[in-house]
């Protein structure tokens, strides 16, 4: 009987990511002593990842050191002084033989109104959540850039926010910021495709932190408008998930390794919000936030 043609068999293999630390060894994250930020730390250091957190007080990171020892840097980091926060970050970065992933998460809130409250206010918050991000992605890419071949290419993620997309009342600077860096994410997932390195536009929504606790609110003598959007943006704020939710949707993203925008938080705002805002008009989501923040 004649031989049949010659029988091949190819078997493939493949291993999920199914850990942080599967992609990215090192990374380094703004404002790691609170709220998101933490929250972001604490699942980064389950995954195995080597964390350089950052906090104007190092001390409050103290807990982090404690408990991951051999995983964890405490960094003293002020984004009001931009060239010295570069300066730290390249420090860090060397020390880490190049960081995998860079995540721009610090920042804070004002409440006042815009014409009433001193310029330099909004100046000083710009240059901090807006300024010295933006000039930390620079360095980021530059050493992202630089990697060894070989070496997978690593992530920048950019802390913005829904405000973005549904700018808070009495805000301002902090809407101009969360703006302005959804616009550099949108710009750099354009400058680097093709190269393998990944952005992510993170967009959180509301969530249970301490942050409407730490924001600023200069003015004395508010408006009754300002009172009742106060008490709004604070009832969003408590009946909003914990942070863990937010870091959980974080990892997912990261896990996909590839470029892209999150929206995360309660499903209206993260889910229906958007959808709504998509195919209706300004001037009715104009009508729909200023009911919700009775102003």
């Amino acid at each position: 009987m004649a031989n049949g043609p010659p029988t091949f068999t190819f078997t493939l293999t493949f291993t999920p990511m199914t850990r942080v630390s599967d992609l990215h060894r090192t990374a380094f994250v703004t404002g790691a002593s609170t709220g998101l930020g933490r929250a972001f730390t604490e699942m980064l250091l389950a995954d195995g990842v080597r964390v350089w957190g950052t906090s104007r007080d190092p001390a409050r990171l103290a807990s982090f050191a404690v408990r991951h020892p051999s995983l964890f840097t405490a960094v003293a980091l002020e984004l009001r002084d931009g060239a010295r926060a570069e300066a730290v970050f390249g420090e860090a970065d060397r020390a880490a033989e190049g960081f995998d992933l860079v995540i721009n998460n610090a920042g804070y809130g004002v409440f006042g109104e815009f014409a009433a409250t001193e310029f330099a206010t909004w100046q000083e918050q710009l240059e901090v959540m807006l300024v010295s991000p933006a000039r930390l992605s620079h360095a980021a890419l530059r050493s992202l850039r630089a990697r060894p071949a070989g070496r997978p290419a690593g992530a920048l993620v950019n802390i913005s926010s829904l405000a973005a997309e549904f700018p808070l009342p009495f805000q301002a600077a902090y809407n101009i910021a969360k703006s302005g860096l959804s616009a550099l994410n949108e710009s750099l997932m354009l400058e680097t495709t093709g190269t393998g390195v990944v952005v992510i536009d993170f967009r959180p929504g509301d969530y249970r932190t301490d942050f409407d606790g730490s924001v600023r609110r200069p003015q004395t003598d508010p408006t009754p408008r300002m009172a009742r959007a106060w008490s709004a943006f604070e009832a969003m704020m408590r009946s909003g998930p914990a942070p863990a939710h937010a870091a959980a949707a974080l990892r997912r993203a990261l896990l996909r390794h590839r470029s892209g925008t999150v929206r995360t938080g309660r499903f209206f705002q993260a889910v229906v919000a958007p959808f709504l805002a998509r195919f209706g008009s300004l001037a009715l989501k104009r009508r729909v936030q200023a009911r919700y923040f009775d102003v």
